[in-house]
């Protein structure tokens, strides 16, 4: 599902625009962003909880020269499904 079949979808759903839907998206999107660069969680009780969580540094291969490289530190977003999401 593309971001415009959820727009559609949740217009259909609640009954409002298109516009309404994608105003409404855009803003969960856009705090959902800011509460995880802030390190914080994100749970929606019934689907599942986005976390940050730091991947520690590794060594790797550059695939062209086979040469061994530092990959550094970084954070990542992960997903954990709630019970409600089973399939």
């Amino acid at each position: 599902m593309s971001k415009l079949d959820l727009i559609n979808a949740m217009a259909e759903k609640t009954g409002s625009t298109k516009a309404e839907a994608k105003k409404a998206l855009e803003a969960f999107l856009e705090i959902a962003t800011e509460t995880l660069k802030k390190g914080e969680n994100v749970s929606l009780i019934g689907f599942g909880t986005f976390s940050v969580q730091k991947r520690a540094a590794r060594k790797g291969h550059n695939p062209q020269t086979k040469k061994e490289i530092l990959i550094p530190t970084k954070k990542v977003v992960k997903f954990k499904p709630g019970q409600g999401l089973a399939l």
